[in-house]
């Protein structure tokens, strides 16, 4: 954990973005009305699991005086290292939340706090949890054992059990500014102009937008707008290093559709004359090509095929070599 995620970690109120989330837990927590269970419910990628550690961290520590964590506590020492003992997350296990994983949770339950006045348990993605083990859940929900506190977080596009939100608080959570996701990902180390297009093609997903970097599919998208938009490039003789960066896109997999979306964003700032953020800005020395409006349309037209043929299982890689000859 880095120190900005540090202190991200122990103070939920300096989070960026998320108002009305933290609205919501500052007048509980100040009020001392904290319900037995929430659901942290939005889209994946915005903080959500984050947010449920600070709340964590604030509900125990020690400075009474104080709406937040202090983070020195011994307690906030303790959630720093991971190892406090009355903090407990359950995620799924291969994509899926078990029942057993349930039954153990409950049995934890039935004892008190090893050390602090609240227990509390992060059960994150709970859309994913089997019909039977949301059962088992529903009974600790509905006789919530004393000094514990729940904390389910959902993604807001998939369906979770309506017996689940009707026992518990629920709090939204919405998707980041641009502004907010791109200071988010220089925090974690992305480079400005990187952080600039993944905030874009996240729509306000950090997470989402982290992913994209772990792939390194950043560097191939300014490859690939490079070798496009390169006019010593001919199409002809060059064709062996556009059938070799096709490959490379192909070779994606899970990731391809994204990418796609870069190159979309790239054409459309072609388009409306914005390229502050685009890779065409880089390698001063290469003579870029010049496309009218309707090169550029036929382009993003070429993008929105390949998308359906690729939702259609054809061939990824001949699909990918004729977009590029399409782009050229």
């Amino acid at each position: 954990m880095t120190g900005t995620e540090g202190n991200q970690f122990f103070c939920f109120t300096q989070l960026l973005g998320q108002e009305k989330a933290k609205l919501l837990l500052s007048r509980s927590l100040a009020a001392d009305r904290v319900p037995h269970a929430y659901i942290f419910r939005g889209p994946e990628g915005v903080g959500k699991r984050l947010f449920a550690r600070g709340v964590a961290a604030a509900v125990n520590c020690r400075d009474i005086k104080r709406l937040g964590a202090c983070g020195v506590c011994s307690s906030c020492k303790k959630f720093r290292s991971m190892n406090h003992p009355d903090f407990l997350v359950v995620s799924p296990e291969k994509g899926v939340i078990k029942i057993d994983q349930i039954r153990r949770l409950t049995k934890e339950l039935s004892y008190p706090p090893y050390e602090s006045a609240m227990r509390v348990v992060v059960l994150e993605d709970v859309q994913t949890m089997r019909r039977e083990a949301a059962n088992s859940l529903l009974k600790t929900l509905e006789e919530p054992p004393e000094n514990n506190l729940l904390i389910l977080t959902a993604e807001a596009s998939q369906d979770i059990l309506a017996t689940l939100t009707s026992r518990c608080q629920v709090v939204p959570f919405a998707q980041l500014s641009i502004d907010d996701t791109v200071a988010i990902l220089i925090r974690q180390g992305v480079e400005r102009q990187a952080a600039s297009l993944m905030a874009r093609l996240s729509e306000g997903s950090p997470g989402k937008a982290l992913l994209f970097q772990k792939t390194e599919m950043i560097e191939l998208w300014r490859k690939v707008v490079s070798f496009l938009s390169d006019s010593a490039v001919d199409r002809d003789r060059d064709v062996g290093d556009l059938l070799s960066l096709a490959e490379k896109i192909a070779a994606l997999k899970e990731e391809l559709p994204s990418l796609l979306g870069l190159l979309r964003i790239w054409l459309r700032d072609l388009l409306l004359g914005d390229v502050h953020d685009s890779a065409d800005k880089q390698d001063g020395d290469i003579h870029r090509k010049s496309w009218n409006s309707n090169d550029l349309f036929d382009k993003l037209q070429a993008i929105d095929r390949a998308e359906k043929e690729l939702s259609r299982n054809c061939n990824r890689t001949l699909v990918c070599e004729v977009l590029l000859f399409k782009l050229q």
